[in-house]
C-alpha cells in the first residue's frame, strides 16, 4: 500500500485548503490515519488523526476549531480541511498510517510505519 498526498499550495492568511492522502495498491482497514507537518530543522509534529473504524478524532492544540480531518471508507482517501491558515501552518505535511493495534500516541510519528511523500503548504 500506498500513500499519496495531494492539495497542497500557497494561500494567503485567512484562507483555506484541503489535504487529501489515497491509499493505493490495497486497502487501508483498521487503521489509525494521521496527518504530519514538518519545517526544516525541526521534528515532524503531528497536527491530527483517526481511526479508520471511527475512532477520533484526534487534533493538536495549535489546530483546534480550524482543521478538521475526515476517513472515507470507500474512497479509501484521507482529508484534512484546513481553514483560517495561519503563516504557522506552513510546513511539509505528511499523511501517515499505522494498524489500529500498534502502541504510542496517535500523534506521535513513532507510531506510523506507512507514509506518503508529502505536500507543500505555504501561507503568507
Amino acid at each position: 500500500v500506498q500513500l499519496v498526498e495531494s492539495g497542497g499550495g500557497s494561500v494567503q492568511a485567512g484562507g483555506s485548503l484541503t489535504l487529501s492522502c489515497v491509499a493505493s495498491g490495497g486497502t487501508i482497514g483498521r487503521y489509525c490515519m494521521g496527518w504530519f507537518r514538518q519545517i526544516p530543522d525541526r521534528e515532524r509534529e503531528g497536527v491530527a488523526a483517526v481511526y479508520t473504524d471511527g475512532g477520533g478524532p484526534y487534533y493538536a492544540d495549535s489546530v483546534k476549531g480550524r482543521f478538521t480531518i475526515t476517513h472515507d471508507d470507500a474512497s479509501n482517501t484521507l482529508t484534512l480541511q484546513m481553514n483560517s491558515l495561519k503563516p504557522e501552518d506552513s510546513a511539509m505535511y505528511y499523511c501517515a498510517a499505522s494498524p489500529k493495534s500498534s502502541m504510542g500516541w496517535v500523534l506521535g510519528s513513532a507510531r506510523y510505519h506507512l507514509w506518503g511523500q508529502g505536500t507543500q503548504v505555504t501561507v503568507s
